[in-house]
């Protein structure tokens, strides 16, 4: 199991609707995210920032997140999510949500 942290802005004015979305994630998503190996997944808000966290137990990370980025219903979401969202300057090329090194961590 590998663990992950990501961190993106969101735009202050859609931030209830942001919110409003991820109170009822549709059932599609939930899905698809359990079908590529996401457990655990929680995001977090403050001051304008998104923090996600979620667990990863396939072995392999890139092609579980191509079958979820191929995936129409997916697809739709991120759609609606993308233009909520403000991702953050120092990112990795490629990334959307950008990946936070793990620093310290307590079983």
């Amino acid at each position: 199991m590998k663990r992950f942290g990501q961190v993106i802005g969101v735009d202050p004015q859609q931030f209830e609707k942001y919110k409003t979305y991820h109170a009822a994630v549709w059932p599609e998503i939930l899905e698809m995210i359990s079908a590529c190996n996401i457990t655990n997944y929680s995001i977090f808000h403050k001051d304008n920032m998104l923090y996600a966290y979620f667990e990863y137990t396939g072995t392999d990370f890139t092609a579980d997140m191509a079958r979820m980025a191929a995936d129409p219903k997916t697809q739709e979401w991120w759609a609606v999510m993308e233009p909520m969202q403000r991702p953050v300057a120092k990112r990795s090329v490629g990334e959307w949500w950008a990946n936070m090194e793990e620093v310290f961590h307590l079983e």
